[in-house]
């Protein structure tokens, strides 16, 4: 377990009187490293431009090191270094360790890359069928079963479809160290939407073996479905969209699922009134789950997340418009689950991970949340209750797409650029 007296007390430095959530956020505000301009259009927060292929090669880049200095380091933080591991990485998405060290990373164009001992194979794991690779669309996340080493299926999120009619899918293959076999779509969202936008998309397995998939509202207005903006649709647990699914691993809905038995009701959602989380992690030291999610135009949100509530989007929201009008006159209204840290302006989060590992002790139990827009990681640190305490900027200098903890216990970083990069945080002690 972290040590809460450390967190305690470089809480009181920041000027934090207490652990509830909305004092927390104002000192947040105060102690923050550094502030970001604020996105006044989708393509400036989550949105990205489109990237032009990159060349590859087999000749990988020798590790370059940076020195990391913090402004706020009061002396109970380590020092570190940002050292990069691989690059020509074109918009890379997600990271999973296999057992034999190497690393599968996933490519928004649709592409699954391996790494072995820090060197990128420049030739593509084959096996990955077509799919919708437009704005924020792709081959988005992927993530291990926890039995691999006896099954050989890795576990992946995309989109599918064509600009006017497409949805989030999830998706199991074997991989046999080469290629991946048997690919087979375990769920999609019920109903296609227009555009590339708002797929989500993280997994996320529970001890229970089961696993959490976050899908996106579909998307910004004009955007709609069935005559109404199709961000509604975050607070309809008849839908998919906006919603924290949870999945066995064949893709069923487990029987305890919080809506299971309701007939208006999407049997898979977990959580709902969400607008578009792509950052996502289960705190194994708190057995809680936690994430991060786009706003509108400021409105950012850490959440707490837990089975049956209602996250407010977008009825109850420290979002607007990116015209600059109101989206709802309510931040918070009763029934709904308030957000522990809100980010005005945005920082676009993606990627989430919590710290378990013992390189730096001094984090553990600390969210590391990544930011497209501020390119920088956020670490939060949380108490024992699970309320915010304090937070720091990690610099990166880079669009963070993914933030992970590797098996050596340090933390990796991959760059949504079109020759993107993996980042690895080291002790400088080492």
């Amino acid at each position: 377990m972290f040590n809460l007296n450390r967190k305690l007390a470089k809480s009181f430095r920041c000027g934090l009187i207490t652990a509830g959530s909305a004092i927390a956020l104002l000192s947040i505000i105060g102690c923050t490293a550094q502030s970001q301009p604020e996105s006044t259009t989708p393509s400036q927060s989550e949105s990205t431009t489109a990237a032009q292929p990159e060349e590859e090669t087999d000749t990988p880049s020798s590790p370059t090191t940076t020195a990391q200095a913090d402004s706020t380091n009061d002396g109970t933080n380590p020092d570190f270094q940002n050292v990069t591991v691989l690059d020509n990485l074109e918009h890379p998405w997600g990271i999973v360790w296999l057992p034999d060290g190497s690393m599968l990373i996933t490519e928004r164009p649709g592409r699954v890359r391996i790494a072995r001992e820090d060197v990128l194979d420049p030739t593509p794991i084959a096996g990955v069928p077509d799919l919708f690779a437009e704005n924020q669309g792709g081959l988005l996340d992927i993530a291990l079963h926890p039995r691999f080493v006896e099954n050989r299926l890795v576990y992946f999120t995309y989109s599918h479809g064509t600009n006017d009619a497409n949805r989030t899918r999830i998706a199991r293959a074997t991989f046999d160290g080469s290629t991946l076999n048997n690919w087979n779509v375990i769920f999609e969202v019920s109903q296609p939407k227009p555009r590339g936008q708002h797929f989500g998309s993280r997994l996320v397995w529970l001890p229970d073996g089961t696993l959490l998939a976050s899908i996106g509202d579909g998307g910004n207005p004009p955007i709609e479905l069935n005559g109404e903006l199709i961000r509604q649709q975050a607070q309809n647990i008849g839908s998919h969209f906006g919603k924290v699914l949870r999945l066995n691993d064949d893709g069923s809905v487990p029987s305890d699922n919080p809506f299971v038995a309701d007939a208006n009701a999407e049997p898979e959602v977990w959580s709902y009134g969400h607008r578009n989380i792509q950052g996502l992690a289960f705190n194994s030291l708190t057995n809680q789950v936690w994430a991060t999610e786009h706003g509108s135009r400021g409105g950012d949100e850490v959440n707490r997340v837990s089975a049956g509530e209602n996250y407010g989007w977008p009825v109850a929201t420290h979002s607007r418009e990116y015209s600059g009008g109101l989206i709802s006159p309510e931040q918070s209204l009763p029934g709904m689950i308030d957000p522990k840290v809100i980010w005005t302006p945005s920082i676009a989060p993606s990627g989430l991970a919590i710290y378990t590992g013992d390189r730096f002790p001094e984090w553990q139990g600390d969210l590391f949340a990544g930011g497209l827009v501020s390119q920088d990681i956020r670490r939060i640190e949380i108490d024992e209750s699970g309320n915010v305490v304090n937070e720091e900027s990690i610099a990166i200098g880079q669009r963070v797409r993914d933030v992970r903890q590797g098996p050596d216990g340090l933390l990796y970083v991959l760059t949504d650029e079109p020759n993107g990069q993996l980042i690895r945080l080291t002790p400088i002690s080492e």
